[in-house]
Formats: C-alpha cells, structure tokens, sequence
C-alpha cells in the first residue's frame, strides 16, 4: 500500500516579517519525507525540523512492524496466544483504524498484513495466481478479529499467524504528529510532506495559502489543476508504477483486503480532510472499492473532499470541489 507523491507544493518566498519557508528533505521511516517550516532564519528553522524529526523516529519505533522490540511486533508474535498490554497512543490508532475499517466495509483493513504474498508487481510475474491461491491467501485478513479490551488497555489477534501493519496510515499520523508538535511549540507555519501524505498549517509568508497540484499520474511533468490547501491535510495515491496486466486488465498494487485480488479501474486518488491519517486510509479505500462507489462514500462524508483520476485519465470530483483546471500544451 506504498504511496505515491502525485502532488506538487508551490512556495512563494516572499519575505515578510523576517519570516521565510526553510525545508530539509531526508529518508524517515523508509520514504522521503520534507519537511517545511516557516521562520527567521535557518538555525531557529533546523532547531524546528529537529524536533518534528524526533518525533517521526518516536511514532516510527512505536508501530513499526519490522522492529522486533515495538509494541505492534509484539501484539503480531502473540497472534492466537494471548493479548499484549499497550500503549495508549498505539491503543487509541488501532481503534481509529477499526472504525474505518467498519466504515468502509472491510476495504481499508490494518490486518491486511496477514496477507500471503501471491502478486507480484516487479516484472517477473507471467500468469495471474490461481484462484485459489487468492483466496487462501486472506484466510487470515479480517479487522473484526482484533479484539481491543479498554479496561485492560491490550490488543489480541484472534487467529494464530494473523498480523496488523500500519503501511497505509503510518506515515500519515507520523505527519499529523509532527504538525501538532510544532505548533505546540509555536511555529505558525509549515508543510509536513510524507511521500504524498501531507499535512499543512498556517500560511505562506505572504499570507497566500500554501497551494497544492494535482499532477498527471501518467506524466509527472503535467498538472491537471492545483487547489489552495488551508490547515488540511492531502494524500494522493497511485498505481501508475507498480501494476501487472493480464487480458488487457491492469492490476494495480492495492490489493483489496476482502478478496486478494487487486484494485481496478483507478490511477490516483486525492483526498484532502482534516488529518494525514484519515485521508491516508481513505485514499487505499476508494481505490479497493473503485470511481463510482467511492466517490458516492466520499459525497456522504463530512468534511472529505476527493479527486480521482480513472484508468482512462478522466478526472472525477467529488461534490464540493472546484478545481483549477490548467490546460496543458
């Protein structure tokens, strides 16, 4: 469920107040991330991204997977065993994620992780998996398997050999953390950018609103349209480079949870809402449950706004949005 940076953010330097946009790009979490912040000058502006760098690292060992001293490893190493006492940040997250899951039918799903790996999307695949091999590898995939107790504060796993992961909205909480912090601390504005997961806060100097594009998933080098971007988070995602074809059907890498089987029929998908983590999710969602049911499920959801651009390139907007179209020669 790896996101792809389909958006483009415009900064106008314009100095006001001694104030200017200073941002630092580096690997984080195991994707780019660039952060951006608005100060004085460049040592108050590192001492800034310092702070939001720790941060990420702190949610990176928190959730993390891969290493095996955190606590969602140990909730995956006890699958089918018992339940593990957690913290209550992890807690809270699994719980969010539960109710999305719930929301969207199962089409957003953080077990997703139990999955058996039967596409593969590096060239080497030369015939679809039979499918039972499809089927049998989500035996184990199923939200309504993860069992929270509030009183205790522990996650269990019902099914031996089942797993939780965070790929599709670890990078967009990571984003949504960090933006908090810093303006806990005071930083009036800036841009945290993970891999096309964002989040924004304040203004540019000039006092214009930061602006974001939305980019041709086909052609990197050509905008559709762009959209000022207030206090909100954007996230777009896409399959454009990692897909497999077969009788003249593309398959993309976002792989349906519910059935093994890979989205169909969408190149990227923008969704712009209040937070990193809530657009992250629902991002994945509208591509597994494709253009028109997605769109109808956005149009239901207060404060959600998407765009999504169809296998044939077409644009498709949700109710409330009024793009900029930018015509391109």
């Amino acid at each position: 469920m790896k996101k792809y940076l389909f958006v483009l953010i415009f900064i106008i330097s314009t100095v006001l107040w001694g104030q200017q946009p200073y941002k630092r790009t580096l690997k984080l979490m195991g994707s780019r991330f660039d952060i951006t912040v608005v100060a004085e000058n460049s040592d108050q502006a590192n001492a800034y991204i310092d702070i939001a760098v720790a941060e990420i690292s702190r949610i990176e060992k928190l959730i993390s997977s891969w290493d095996p001293n955190s606590q969602t490893s140990e909730i995956n190493r006890n699958a089918g065993i018992k339940p593990v006492k957690v913290d209550d940040e992890l807690f809270q997250l699994i719980k969010r994620a539960k109710k999305i899951s719930k929301l969207t039918n199962g089409a957003f799903d953080i077990s997703y992780a139990s999955m058996d790996k039967v596409w593969f999307f590096d060239g080497t695949m030369k015939e679809m998996p039979s499918e039972e091999a499809i089927k049998k590898s989500v035996v184990k995939v199923g939200y309504e398997n993860i069992y929270l107790d509030e009183e205790k504060h522990t996650v269990f796993l019902k099914l031996p050999g089942m797993k939780i992961g965070f790929g599709a909205i670890g990078k967009g909480y990571a984003a949504d953390k960090a933006k908090e912090l810093l303006m806990k601390k005071g930083i009036s504005a800036g841009i945290i950018n993970a891999s096309g997961d964002l989040n924004t806060w304040g203004t540019q100097p000039n006092g214009n609103d930061w602006l974001v594009a939305i980019v041709n998933p086909l052609n990197k080098e050509k905008v559709f349209s762009w959209m000022p971007v207030k206090n909100s988070a954007v996230v777009t995602s896409g399959n454009y480079e990692k897909y497999v074809k077969f009788n003249d059907v593309l398959y993309t890498h976002i792989i349906d949870p519910r059935t093994g089987y890979p989205a169909t029929g969408i190149l990227s998908v923008t969704i712009f809402t209040k937070t990193a983590e809530l657009a992250d999710a629902l991002a994945t969602s509208i591509f597994v449950m494709g253009s028109d049911v997605g769109l109808n499920f956005i149009n239901q959801l207060e404060g959600v706004e998407c765009v999504i651009i169809d296998a044939k390139n077409k644009i498709i907007t949700s109710k409330n949005i009024k793009l900029n179209t930018i015509k391109n020669d």
